[in-house]
């Protein structure tokens, strides 16, 4: 669930938390921390030292509203012209459900990070031919590689606003649980009438914890390819030890390619598809940016939390952000230990440790950042200010006398079974349970007419279901699978009695720890089917009955928890529903009384299509953080904007993370720059800095010069930046990889000369 946007995830109830307190949202709003205690007037941070703030993740429709600004840092497009979804750059940006991508050549060809595409590659990679260590090029379209099972290429064709449509089956006597299926039912008929053309997703979004909505239609592309990905040393050069920070020198890129059908439909993978023609791409510069140069990246930034309330950013910094760092370094060190001299188990699920690292080096630094912050005595402040705002003006006393005394005992309320919640959810993290219950789950749904069903099992979502079944052949070893809920077992046993699932308690009879419960277990992974694909697509047919009378051990653990986890949904939709009227009142007061003061307010990020803008810009870290070579400092405690490959070569130990191809190391030892050399630096740039507002799910987000030009890839923020989901500042910095960096490993290094050709920045031929 997530408390500011009414959708629940629909993994049944155990959806709960990683949502609960809308800390993560994946890498899954934005804003109103950043007022300080002497100054609660503007949105943006209190201790704002820079004289041009870039804060804001703006969807394309306020561009004007930001235009003469954007204008006099340098932008030479027309923000108004922008604002078009359907026209240059905008139908460029696409969304690859998680991460951002763009198009950069007229065939179809994406260009995203390499940690996007880290499961494609993982996917097709085996013990003999791992594509993770070894890169992977197609000279040919015959030599492309399927994506992993379940990707897409979305493409935003039009973005209406809806709110009247969905407010008027809402009144004030409705209780939580009805407004929750009122909104949904809404959503449900608007995405279904969107739904009609054929080959589109739609869906309803809701911005400014749900004072507004809107229905995003995007066409969704099925047949995606891989096309092109540098070593892992390269695209993943430092691994988690660089993982946020900054001097950076890491070639976080991949290519895929966008197929349709030959009448240029949408379609399932065949030999018979072509190269989908984009409308509009983006052309690739061969130079970077120069520091103090205007940039922008659009994309599609998962959640951020800045106008949350002061309680909740006490409650994500002392309890959500410390439990979930141990929570995930632990079951990264599970996986690990299970996957050890396993080299196809390790491939299965390289990608599920990558993401569980990040997250937990994500957590050490938002907690170390807010324990150097003062964020929450602005945020208490600034509430404070808001309420005697309010008892100041009669108007807003009429509308917003209690809204945060409400609000304030709703979020108590929901924090009061956080815990429980929180490893119910991870009790999921068996793909045999998870399958089960998802299984069941379709079998009663399908019992009803489609548009009375749960949203994620409609007849809209079968083709994504079924192949959420197939993959996780690929990311799935019995061994593993038991190691990593046996940990979340042992967790949840250790709950009060009084939190836990009778009906799971029942299943295990007393066996939830220890050899007992091995024994247990070993059982279940032996005597279930569920483990073959074939077995899983077959369920999809089956009857509720079937269910209730099979006797697969893991089939009979998710019918016999049905009511209890039933239940627990049932409650987080009330909340949910009395959530979707107290944010929005709230998120009114706040424009109210930012508007007031002439404020442009952008609404959090949700995973919709959004805006940022910012300077090429180094910065100078707290004091005792400055480290790594000297390759990205300045030699006196301040970070600058480029590295090189200076750095590559300093940080080279021909050991994992810091290993490199000899090819590339060759290149630099014999100064092999070629037409990518950058006098000032006199190397070749490899990744810099902006002042840019990003979040998770920018990731692959191209870097866009002042006329739309594709410069590079963001993929990354610096460790003293990573509170800014909560708390943009002066020292929020981007990081992204150089198109210059790409472009000189790409001819240099992999010798893609055919993609070269293809984006129009080939080498002149002699």
């Amino acid at each position: 669930m997530t408390v500011n946007n009414i959708k629940l995830t629909h993994k049944f109830g155990l959806a709960l938390t990683i949502a609960l307190l809308t800390a993560c949202g994946k890498p899954a709003d934005k804003t109103e921390s950043q007022a300080s205690a002497t100054d609660t007037s503007t949105p943006a941070a209190a201790a704002q030292t820079d004289t041009v703030s870039t804060e804001g993740m703006w969807m394309p429709r306020q561009l004007p509203e930001i235009g003469q600004k954007l204008e006099s840092l340098g932008l030479k497009l027309d923000p108004k012209t922008m604002t078009d979804l359907t026209q240059f750059p905008m139908n460029a940006v696409v969304s690859l459900g998680g991460c951002s991508a763009s198009f950069v050549s007229p065939q179809g060809l994406v260009a995203t990070n390499h940690h996007c595409a880290y499961g494609s590659i993982s996917y097709n990679s085996t013990e003999d031919n791992d594509l993770l260590a070894n890169g992977f090029l197609a000279k040919t379209l015959d030599e492309e590689l399927p994506a992993a099972p379940g990707s897409r290429i979305y493409v935003t064709v039009d973005m209406n606003e809806v709110t009247d449509k969905i407010k008027s089956k809402l009144n004030d006597e409705m209780d939580g649980a009805a407004r929750f299926k009122a909104i949904e039912d809404a959503e449900k008929a608007l995405v279904a009438d969107c739904e009609s053309d054929p080959g589109h997703r739609c869906e309803v979004y809701s911005y400014y914890g749900g004072a507004s909505y809107y229905l995003i239609k995007q066409l969704a592309i099925r047949d995606v390819r891989l096309v092109h990905a540098p070593a892992s040393s390269i695209g993943k050069f430092g691994g988690d030890i660089d993982n946020w920070m900054w001097p950076r020198h890491t070639g976080d890129y991949s290519f895929l390619r966008a197929y349709v059908s030959p009448d240029g439909k949408p379609a399932d993978f065949s030999k018979d598809n072509v190269p989908y023609k984009p409308k509009h791409h983006l052309k690739v510069a061969t130079k970077g940016p120069q520091e103090g140069d205007f940039v922008m990246v659009s994309g599609y930034p998962g959640r951020t939390n800045r106008y949350r309330t002061a309680e909740e950013v006490s409650n994500n910094f002392t309890w959500y952000y410390p439990t979930m760092q141990k929570v995930l370094a632990e079951w990264s060190e599970v996986i690990g230990s299970a996957t050890e001299n396993n080299k196809d188990a390790a491939l299965k699920y390289a990608s599920q440790i990558a993401g569980l690292n990040n997250y937990a080096k994500n957590f050490t630094g938002m907690m170390e950042g807010y324990d150097r912050s003062d964020l929450l005595q602005r945020k208490q402040q600034l509430e404070k200010s808001l309420q005697a705002w309010i008892e100041a003006n009669p108007e807003a006393s009429k509308k917003y006398a209690s809204v945060i005394s409400d609000l304030q005992k709703l979020i108590t309320e929901q924090q009061s079974t956080q815990e429980r919640d929180l490893l119910l959810g991870y009790m999921n993290r068996s793909s045999m349970l998870s399958a089960a219950q998802r299984l069941y789950r379709l079998s009663l749904e399908k019992q009803k007419p489609d548009m009375e069903r749960e949203p994620g099992y409609q007849d809209r979502d079968m083709t994504r279901f079924s192949e959420s079944m197939k993959r996780i052949e690929r990311n799935f070893e019995p061994t593993v699978d038991q190691a990593v809920w046996t940990y979340f077992i042992e967790r949840y046993n250790a709950l009060p009695q009084d939190k836990h699932l009778e009906s799971f308690d029942n299943i295990f009879d007393g066996a939830l720890s220890g050899e007992a419960l091995q024994q247990k277990l070993d059982a279940m992974y032996e005597n279930t089917g569920l483990t073959e694909t074939e077995n899983r697509l077959a369920w999809m047919e089956k009857s509720p009955e079937d269910f209730r009378n099979s006797d697969d051990p893991f089939i009979q653990l998710a019918v016999a928890t049905y009511d209890d986890r039933l239940a627990i949904e049932q409650h987080d939709k009330t909340v949910a529903g009395q959530f979707s009227e107290l944010r929005p009142q709230y998120m009114d007061l706040l424009i109210a009384y930012y508007q007031e003061q002439g404020k442009p307010v952008y609404p959090d990020a949700n995973s919709s299509l959004r805006l940022t803008y910012g300077l090429v810009k180094g910065y100078k870290p707290p004091a005792g953080t400055i480290k790594g070579p000297a390759d990205g400092n300045d030699g006196n405690d301040r970070f600058v904007p480029f590295t090189t490959l200076r750095g590559i070569e300093a940080k080279y130990t021909g050991k994992d993370p810091f290993d490199a191809p000899q090819a590339l190391l060759d290149a630099i030892k014999n100064e092999d720059y070629g037409r990518f050399y950058d006098k000032e630096l006199n190397s070749v740039p490899v990744n810099f800095l902006t002042t840019v507002d990003i979040t998770g799910g920018n990731s692959g987000s191209a870097t866009m010069n002042d006329k739309g030009e594709f410069i590079g890839l963001v993929f990354d923020g610096t460790y003293d930046s990573i509170n800014a989901d909560w708390d943009f500042n002066d020292n929020t910095r981007a990081i992204h990889v150089d198109v210059a960096y790409m472009l000189w490993v790409m001819e240099k290094v992999d010798h893609a000369d055919n993609l070269l050709e293809e984006m129009g920045v080939a080498a002149p031929k002699q």
